[in-house]
């Protein structure tokens, strides 16, 4: 069965970076669009960036210039280095299945907590 396992997560202090990633397993992992998404306490899910098979990628406003994403289809592991972090980059970070546009998310993972203190 499709498995997505997040994981770097941590406390970081604003301005500081940390590098997520999110072992696949279950599927075609290099046939498949993946993405990030967060949710912050108390809001709703947040799409923040997608990766195409191809490696095109897009982002959010509040990500570009920030934050890169990238895959290794040899390895099945999706990455989110993530710079200049702030305050409201705060939350639970999902790797998702799919998710050119938002509303595509197939799965999501369990998810690696992001804290950003000031």
């Amino acid at each position: 069965q499709v498995q997505l396992v997040e994981s770097g997560g941590g406390l970081v202090q604003a301005g500081g970076s940390l590098t997520l990633s999110c072992a696949a397993s279950g599927f075609s992992f290099s046939s498949f669009t993946m993405a990030w998404v967060r949710q912050a306490p108390g809001k709703g899910l947040e799409w923040v960036s997608a990766i195409n098979y191809g490696g095109n990628t897009k982002y959010a406003d509040s990500a570009k210039g920030r934050f890169t994403i990238s895959r290794d289809n040899g390895k099945n592991t999706l990455y989110l280095q993530m710079n200049d972090l702030r305050s409201e980059d705060t939350g639970v970070y999902y790797c998702a299945q799919r998710g050119w546009k938002p509303e595509t998310i197939a799965r999501r993972g369990q998810g690696t907590q992001v804290t950003v203190s000031a």
